[in-house]
């Protein structure tokens, strides 16, 4: 499992050099390549933070249709707080939710209450194995299954496919 680790590693640290440099030149991408296996070397020969991800046809898929349920979750909750700043009579019941998920690996987790966390008028506060607590900007129901269908279940059905 190092391998599986240096290497998902060393391709997520050379993306994100080609996407801060924005250029395929091909001494660039040298440098690139060298940095991110330094790093993956030196910071994650012995992690275990990528053992769980699945390296699938099918994962790479669920990739880009998490990616797509993200984005459209983002939008929604985007347009929802703004709606509720411009509009001071909308309601506002603030409060924090405990939310059990199914996810097993650590970095679902962690990529779950990521999600919930950069969605607006949602904040992760607390991790606790399966249990999340969420501060939420609308608690119109305290029902735990409720509010983990609301909240996680929609996250959590492509994140399953990636790492458990």
């Amino acid at each position: 499992m190092k391998t599986k680790n240096l290497i998902v590693s060393f391709l997520v640290l050379m993306i994100a050099w080609l996407l801060l440099n924005w250029t395929i030149d091909p001494v660039n991408i040298v440098i690139g390549a060298a940095i991110s296996l330094f790093l993956s070397v030196v910071f994650c020969s012995n992690c275990d933070l990528f053992t769980s991800i699945n390296l699938t046809p099918k994962a790479f898929a669920y990739t880009f249709m998490y990616l797509v349920v993200f984005i459209v979750e983002l939008i929604k909750a985007n347009i929802d707080v703004t709606k509720r700043v411009l509009s001071p009579s909308l309601p506002i019941n603030p409060g924090i939710v405990k939310v059990k998920t199914k996810l097993k690996s650590k970095m679902a987790r962690l990529i779950l209450a990521d999600s919930i966390t950069l969605t607006p008028g949602t904040f992760t506060l607390q991790v606790e194995g399966d249990t999340f607590y969420i501060h939420w900007i609308n608690v119109d129901n305290e029902d735990v299954e409720k509010v983990t269908e609301e909240l996680v279940a929609k996250f959590e059905k492509y994140l399953e496919v990636l790492y458990d």
